[in-house]
């Protein structure tokens, strides 16, 4: 009946012709209704209808709908909602008098109501959107069909106007994008009403006009991107990080997957809004870099498979399918190599330590990969001035390192080919393919060419296999029984050089096909002494059966040659520990001479070489068990079983294994002879040193040592490899509360703004060696001390404190990505994990179990989180900003919002905000630097409807 009355009402008004405020006061007397509003009436509405029903609008009427808008009689959305409803463009009077309404007050929208009012605003701001680009199309039509018109142009250019600076408003188009989320019909119909105008556009004659209606037109279109345009990347040469990163991954992960490498490369490069062509130069400086610093051996051969293999498939995995991108991402490609292309003297210093023109061979790989065209690699190899006088005469007839991977590579696959073929009738065929392997350089080439690309597993499980074959003995003779010797020889050399060149992980992480565990992965776990990991020379398995170890003493000690046929290779393996205990004894109390203990560890060497890696393993558990004076005689037999064997009477390929075969026993026993300060092997034969080794200095303590390493690192600008492993025996040695402890500690003391930005990306780049941890230590412990702690509160003022607080987001964001993809490297699952519970339970791999990362970001106040005290993260964070004490803690907080909004992952609620309380959003918008509608959209979750109230209501009072 109200509404039925309110259109008597309004005219009976008209006929009486009653002024706009004796309107109100009669309106108000006759149809009273509580609180301000008159939108459920739809007020506006009805005096539209009314003053709209003429070919020109009612004055009076209209006035009345004005003064019903300045004495906020109705709402601005119900305003806006029933101009939408306005479908005859003909009407230009009409047309003209609704847009003048609406400059009343669209230049400040606003609505401080319940939050169902403010979607109501979302909404009625996506219909007149959607109304003034609807009334644009009806007038470009007009002007095709009827020609050029001054009156027609006058009214789209009205519309126009109008459109452009509701849309040009980010406040606007923020409460545009919430309601898009709402309804996404309505979003729809705008689209297509965009279609109709774009199309219609053509007609228009007036340049000018034309060119505005485009940039409106552009700006509606962008309005589901808004959260994607981000910020004009910062001006910088160098970045640190990614260069840091890749120096990481080359040296330490080459058996990593690509593809978690080139999400976190992304990742980086999101967070700082890196070029495309700068953030490949910086991936290609890192790999030269690499190349040229890596130490001569299996570490050079690692980092050429790593640039001239690996590399490449992840650029081609960053190359976006699209054809179009992928176009534009083959132009980045080029310009970095362009770029490249002016670093001569690093150039010519890998083509002096590879003695081959390396950016020729990687445009050739790049080029066949699709990441550069024909003419582009053409063009860019005629601009690098290749010096063939790097062929001196002693290295001519060495063959360079990047075409021997690039060929390995093939090889690798036909290899795996041929040991799978069934050699159960003809053994001595796969002989001819190891002895190959093993001549040279070749098995260290195949191996860097099979980790770099993901083939390694794979390969490594074939030489298992291989070695469990020799288990099967059927009446043999004496040249079936060697055949069967090698096989097991070579396939447990190759696969001992596998694990201390790659770890153990490369073996250990995928369980056996066949569900019985091979002899070799028992062995491994049990037997095998590894960096960071103690034996226990008592352990049952070093003492098997007695029976079986007084034969093997009794064979060792026979003056004759050892016999191969019937032998169980795998059981001798396993006796020979126990063995060479009853050697030792027998020597300690003098049973036997020198020279007698001579020809046993010369009968253990003399064939096959396996027995001489498993009687050093357990010399080496049994000598770091043993003080300082009782070491001479298990180390003196280290020594002898180490030489090689120099006699006729050895069995085939004996030089080429017992060359890994010294290796291997040099990597075990390096260690225990440090500890003592002795020599494994005389100076005269020569030892090169193992790469990165020892690195620590002998007498500093280990603080000093981290301290002056980042020094040197942030000196210099750029972490390089030796720093890295460096780095990881400070992070094992002092465990993650320490290191990262101490780190934070160098990085508040810098108060220089330049130098703590560098200090940021050094240090999360160093953080990579294992983020996960050092993230959930950095946000759980060390944050929430330095935040409730008033008398640390001084060293979070800036500069140092905001660089913490970015810090602290890129940390969290990469530990976020990586934990959600149960992604961990074969780097941070090897590492020894004494200090903290089981992996899983921190980062699960299912989603059924909340991980330790999201209970502490996330708000729920009645979870307990051992982690830290306070509860978590977002918490504190929320306490601080609703109390009363300001100071720079409160700025690190307003600093941590702002990064975690700066960083946001493709528009989405990135990933560690899904964890702000909704309740913090209105304390956030009382900071300045946070009232801002971006923000507002980035810190509510907008896939939820309370997120969407929320995020409306705080936008519309902005």
């Amino acid at each position: 009946m109200k509404v039925v009355n309110l259109k008597q009402a309004i005219l009976q008004a008209w006929k009486e012709r009653w002024s706009d405020y004796q309107w109100a006061i009669n309106i108000k007397k006759n149809l009273g209704t509580k609180g301000a509003t008159w939108d459920y009436l739809n007020l506006a509405e009805a005096l539209m209808e009314q003053a709209l029903i003429g070919p020109s609008p009612n004055p009076l009427i209209l006035s009345y709908l004005k003064y019903a808008i300045n004495s906020q009689m109705v709402s601005y959305s119900s305003v806006l909602t029933a101009i939408s409803k306005f479908d005859d463009f003909s009407r230009d009077l009409c047309v003209k008098s609704l847009l003048e309404i609406m400059d009343m007050f669209s230049n400040h929208l606003s609505c401080h109501g319940k939050a169902e009012e403010c979607i109501g605003l979302c909404r009625a701001l996506l219909n007149v959107v959607m109304w003034l680009v609807l009334g644009c199309a009806w007038y470009c039509d007009r002007l095709r069909e009827l020609g050029s018109s001054a009156s027609t142009e006058a009214s789209l250019k009205a519309c126009q106007e109008r459109l452009h600076s509701l849309v040009s408003s980010i406040k606007n188009r923020a409460l545009i994008h919430i309601a898009r989320l709402e309804d996404q019909g309505s979003w729809s119909n705008v689209e297509q009403a965009i279609v109709k105008l774009t199309e219609g556009i053509g007609s228009v004659t007036n340049q000018t006009l034309k060119s505005k209606l485009e940039e409106s037109v552009s700006l509606v279109k962008g309005i589901p991107h808004m959260l994607t345009a981000q910020s004009p990347p910062p001006a910088q040469p160098s970045f640190p990080s990614v260069h840091a990163f890749i120096m990481l991954e080359g040296t330490m992960n080459l058996t990593g997957e690509t593809q978690p490498l080139v999400e976190q490369l992304m990742m980086i490069k999101r967070m700082q809004r890196i070029p495309t062509p700068l953030f490949v130069l910086e991936i290609w400086k890192a790999c030269f870099t690499g190349l040229i610093e890596s130490p001569e051996g299996t570490e050079e051969l690692k980092w050429t498979a790593f640039m001239f293999l690996k590399i490449p498939q992840v650029l081609l995995k960053l190359k976006s399918p699209q054809s179009d991108k992928g176009q534009e991402f083959m132009d980045d490609v080029n310009v970095a190599f362009e770029y490249l292309l002016k670093l001569t003297p690093l150039l010519d210093k890998a083509d002096q330590r590879c003695n081959c023109d390396c950016l020729n061979m990687l445009l050739q790989e790049c080029n066949k990969l699709g990441l550069l065209s024909d003419s582009h690699a053409a063009n860019l190899s005629s601009k690098r001035e290749y010096a063939p006088r790097l062929k001196t005469t002693e290295n001519a007839n060495i063959q360079p390192n990047p075409g021997l991977i690039l060929r390995a590579e093939p090889t690798v696959t036909n290899i795996l080919k041929t040991v799978d073929a069934d050699h159960s009738k003809s053994p001595e065929g796969l002989l001819g393919v190891l002895a190959h392997m093993l001549s040279g350089k070749s098995l260290d080439l195949l191996l860097a060419a099979a980790a770099a690309t993901g083939k390694l597993k794979s390969f490594a499980r074939k030489f298992i296999k291989l070695n469990e074959f020799p288990k099967h003995i059927s009446g043999e003779g004496s040249k079936s029984a060697s055949v069967r010797a090698l096989l097991f020889d070579i396939s447990f050399l190759m696969l001992c050089h596998v694990v201390q060149t790659y770890g153990s992980e490369v073996i250990l992480s995928e369980p056996s096909p066949s569900g019985e565990t091979p002899f070799f992965e028992t062995w491994l776990l049990t037997c095998m002494p590894e960096e960071g990991k103690i034996l226990n020379p008592d352990h049952p398995c070093f003492r098997p059966e007695s029976g079986k170890v007084e034969s093997l003493v009794a064979l060792l000690n026979n003056s004759s040659e050892m016999k191969l046929v019937q032998m169980k290779w795998h059981e001798i393996c396993l006796s020979t520990p126990a063995a060479i205990l009853e050697v030792l004894n027998a020597w300690e109390n003098g049973a036997l001479t020198v020279e007698a203990v001579q020809r046993i560890t010369d009968n253990i060497k003399g064939k096959v070489c396996s027995m001489a890696i498993c009687a050093v393993a357990w010399l080496v558990a049994h000598v770091r068990m043993l003080g300082r004076d009782e070491r001479e005689k298990p180390q003196t037999m280290i020594r002898q079983l180490v030489l090689p064997l120099f006699g006729e009477n050895t069995l085939q390929f004996y030089n080429e294994r017992v060359v890994i075969m010294s290796s291997i026993l040099e990597h075990m026993c390096a260690d225990v002879f440090q500890q003592t300060g002795l020599l494994l092997r005389s100076t005269l034969e020569g030892q090169e040193p193992i790469p990165y080794r020892n690195l620590l200095p002998a007498k500093e303590p280990i603080h000093e040592a981290l301290r002056r390493q980042f020094q040197a690192v942030l000196r210099k600008g750029w972490v390089d490899s030796r720093a890295l492993h460096l780095f990881e025996s400070l992070l094992h040695i002092g465990g993650v509360f320490w290191f990262t402890n101490n780190l934070v500690k160098e990085l508040l003391k810098e108060t220089r703004k330049e130098w703590a930005h560098r200090v940021v990306e050094l240090l999360y780049s160093i953080f990579c060696l294992d983020t996960q941890q050092i993230t959930l230590t950095l946000l759980g412990t060390i944050l929430p001390n330095l935040l409730t702690d008033p008398a640390h509160w001084h060293s979070l003022a800036d500069p140092p404190g905001k660089a913490l607080a970015k810090l602290s987001v890129w940390c969290a964001l990469s530990s976020f990505s990586t934990h959600h993809k149960g992604q961990a490297s074969a780097r941070q699952r090897k590492r020894q994990r004494e200090d903290i519970e089981d992996y899983s339970s921190l980062f699960p791999l299912d989603d059924t179990q909340p991980s330790k990362l999201m209970r502490l970001l996330s708000s729920n106040e009645d979870e307990p989180v051992t982690l830290s005290s306070p509860a978590n993260l977002f918490l504190l964070i929320s306490s601080i900003l609703g109390s009363k004490m300001a100071g720079p803690h409160t700025q690190f907080v307003h600093s941590f919002m702002e990064e975690c909004v700066e960083c946001l992952e493709q528009g989405h609620r990135g990933s560690i905000l899904q964890f702000l309380p909704f309740t913090m959003v209105s304390e956030l918008v009382k900071l300045p630097a946070m009232a801002k509608p971006k923000v507002v959209l980035a810190i509510t979750d907008l896939t939820l409807p309370l997120g969407r109230r929320v995020a409306a209501k705080a936008i519309s009072a902005l």
